[in-house]
Formats: C-alpha cells, structure tokens, sequence
C-alpha cells in the first residue's frame, strides 16, 4: 500500500535542487520552478511504465510484480465489443530506451519520501521486469505465496494485506481479500465462518422484513423507490449479457431495496445500482467457473444465491458506509471531490485545463457520474474487479484517493482534449476510448495517481490559488 513506501525511499532524491525547493511557492518563479520539477518527474516515470504492463507501486520499490491479473485463472468480464473508437494507448507499444532517475523533490513532511526512488532500485526493477519469463512465472508464484501466507494466518494482517492487494489480487483468492479489506469478515479465522453465517441470516431477515411484503405495506415513498430500481436493475452494466439474465435483476433488487430501506439518509441513488455488480461476479466467482457471458445463476441453489446476495449486500454497505454523503440529497461530497478534482488537473496539467475552461466545459458535466458510478461505466467491466483491488485497499482513504485516479484517468487524453472544442469535449468525455484497453493501460492511470498522490496530498499549498 502507499504508506508502506514511506521508509524504503527516504534518501533517494536528486541533489540538484536546493533545500529552497522544499518550500511553499511564493511567487510566479518559485511556482514555475516546481511546475519545472513536476512535469519532469512526471517525464521520467511515464519513460519508466512505457510498455510496462506493472503498477507503478512497483517502479518505486524493489518488487517486481507483473499486473495481468498475476497470471491466474480469472472468469472473464469482457463487454461485448461496439464500433466505437477502439483506439488504446500508444505509451502501450512502446519500450524506453533508457532508466531516467527520478528528480522529484517534495516538501519536508513526515511521509514525503512516498514518491522518491533511488537509481538503483529503479535499475533493479527494470533488470527484474526485462527477465525471462521463467522468473515472471517465479515472482508470480512468490506474490501468490505471500498472499496464502496472508490469508492462511490465524489472524490476518490487515494492513500488509492492503499492501498486497493494492496491485491487485490472485481471482480466486479475491472474495476472501474484499471480505476481509472491507471488514465484513474478521481478521480472526476462528470467528470468520460464525460471523459471516450470522450476517448471511440477519439479510435473511431483513429481506422478510423489508422486501418480502405487499406493497400494502409500503408507503408510497418505499413503493416508488422500489419501482425505480425496478427500471434501473436491467439497465445495469447493459453491454455484459449476464447481468440481463432475470433472476441476476432479481438479486440486484433485492440487495438495493434492501440497502436503502436501511439507510433512509440517502435512500437509493441511481449509480449505486453499478456498485453491486463487482462484488457479485467476484463472490459468483467462487461457484461458477469459465466465462461470464457462459454463467448461469439459475444452476445455484437458492441458499447459495442467498448467500452471495448477502454477501453483496454487507459489502455494499461497508464500502458506503465511508462515503455517504456522497448519496444523501445534493450529493455533496461528490461535489466537493469534483471541486477537488478541478483543481489538481488544473495544478498538474495547466493547459488542459485553461482549455476547459475557455471552452466552459465545467468538471461537473462529467465527473460526477465518475464519482457516482466510480468509474464502472468507463472502462472495460473486465477491468473492474482490478480497479475495485486497488479501491478497498485504500481503505477509508479511498474517497481522496479517487481524486487522483480520476486525475490520470483525465489526463490520458490532455492531448486530445486541447484540440476538441466544447461538444466535441462533451462527446468524447462521454463516449471515451476505452474499448480495447488492458490491464497495461489501468497500471499506467493507477501509477499516475499514486506519484501524484505522493506529490501532492502531504503538500495541500501547492493546490492553493
């Protein structure tokens, strides 16, 4: 995870830059100096994951582990391809042809070292990514190692799980790491099936308290809100044909309903209706094998489905239960992460967004629905479940670490946006070229977020006015 890269990096910047670096800027040359340092770091570490298909945790530290889903059997998400503009990465093609050392410099804070690499762990990393594949398939099986390690403990270590997770997760050990990251399942093992059996029955009861009744019993609210998820369930996730199998809906419904019967502060909010959707294939993924355009979940028994909607449903509400204003009425804390946002592209990338500016593109117009959504409807579903490694990982630090991740994601098209005026900017933000990318290209945008993460969030004065 970020935090653990604290110590291993200390002592590993440039000497080129004087401790005047460190400070506050204080007028337009000082600005421009650190605008100077920013864009060649940012240089430097795009050199480094050009056609790398590993995270950018891994380039600031000694490990090497490669991202393509650790190369372990995984049910297949793919959406169904469209004729839109299949265009990927171009940074994806591409070798650098040398090591740059990284320049950066931060402020003097506590836990600013994150960001700083040394020349030689960087060369390291580079010898160990260029090796034959007989050592991929040996770190591989050390990562797969760590994480049975991990997990097989009496009591897991949460926060060396985190670490783990951060660059992903092995698919088949991916149900038991999202229980354990959100909190549903105890550290414990010896408690772990009692409680998970417990909370499987109390959704039980909910759903005979909440769900199972005639809409006699419901007030008009609770009638309409159940008829709008009622609408919005087979628009879920519409390109993926197994979340248009009826009882998949059913099962949809069921866990929304019942969630926002429980949380009246908000109610339910249509976007939410995406966030299920990961953790049903993944805790799917522990009965149904192969693709999941072949799955049926017709084939499970009625307790098991049970099980996994429960599942679903404690899960849901862990993971929102760290952001719920961003649901109840106006929304505003995906307002204040939009502001936020805006605000780093525009310190990070100047050009874009006085572009977007000028053009009177607002952040609101695309953004929220990346907030609101976190990021499903935009990239390709078979992606997600890696994403989401990365978002529980983070823990109850995620909502800011959103910001970052949206950044990069954002700024994978700078050039692009700066030639499109503002419907052509609207189009393209909604209809963006995802199709075709890989998990190299998801690698790239987590990499960004997390150096500017590191860059920024132990330096708020850099963001100010």
């Amino acid at each position: 995870m970020k935090n653990s890269n604290s110590s291993n990096n200390n002592n590993s910047s440039n000497s080129n830059h004087s401790q005047s670096d460190h400070k506050q800027p204080r007028d337009d040359d000082s600005s421009t100096t650190i605008d100077s340092r920013f864009n060649q770091t940012l240089k430097n570490v795009q050199g480094l994951l050009k056609g790398r298909s590993i995270p950018g945790k891994v380039l600031l530290t000694r490990r090497s582990d490669p991202s393509d889903e650790l190369n372990m059997p995984s049910p297949d998400y793919r959406r169904s391809q469209s004729a839109k503009d299949t265009r990927t990465s171009e940074q994806a093609n591409k070798l650098p042809e040398k090591v740059v050392q990284n320049t950066s410099k931060e402020d003097n804070a506590p836990n600013a070292g994150k960001l700083k690499s040394t020349t030689s762990n960087i060369e390291n990393t580079s010898n160990e990514v260029q090796s034959s594949s007989i050592g991929a398939r040996a770190t591989d099986s050390a990562r797969v190692m760590k994480f049975t390690k991990e997990l097989s403990g009496t009591t897991v270590r949460l926060e060396k799980l985190r670490e783990l997770a951060w660059s992903g997760v092995p698919p088949y050990m991916r149900p038991t790491t999202w229980r354990l990251l959100l909190g549903y399942a105890p550290p414990n093992s010896d408690r772990r099936e009692g409680i998970l059996r417990r909370k499987r029955l109390e959704y039980l009861d909910c759903l005979s308290q909440f769900y199972d009744i005639p809409d006699t019993e419901r007030s008009d609210d609770e009638i309409n809100m159940l008829r709008q998820i009622a609408v919005d369930c087979p628009r879920t996730v519409p390109d993926v044909s197994f979340f248009q199998q009826e009882q998949v809906q059913k099962s949809l419904e069921r866990v929304l309903y019942t969630w926002a019967i429980r949380h009246p502060a908000s109610g339910y909010v249509q976007g939410i209706n995406d966030l299920v959707t990961p953790f049903l294939v993944v805790f799917l993924s522990e009965h149904l094998q192969g693709s999941i355009d072949t799955w049926l979940i017709s084939t499970l028994s009625l307790q098991k489905i049970s099980e996994i909607e429960a599942d679903c449903y404690w899960c849901l509400s862990k993971l929102l239960d760290g952001m719920q204003d961003h649901y109840t009425f106006a929304q505003p804390g995906i307002q204040r992460l939009v502001f936020k946002l805006k605000e780093i592209v525009r310190r990070i990338d100047e050009p874009v967004s006085r572009h977007m500016e000028e053009q009177g593109l607002e952040f609101l117009q695309f953004a929220f629905r990346w907030f609101n959504c976190l990021l499903i409807r935009e990239i390709p579903f078979h992606l997600v479940t890696r994403l989401w490694d990365t978002y529980l990982a983070e823990g109850d630090a995620l909502p800011d670490f959103l910001v970052y991740i949206y950044a990069s994601f954002l700024l994978t098209w700078s050039d692009e946006l700066q030639k499109l005026d503002f419907q052509e900017m609207v189009m393209f933000l909604q209809h963006l070229p995802t199709q075709n990318w890989s998990h190299q290209e998801l690698e790239m945008v987590l990499s960004r977020a997390y150096m500017w993460h590191s860059m920024f969030n132990n330096s708020p004065s850099h963001l100010a006015t």
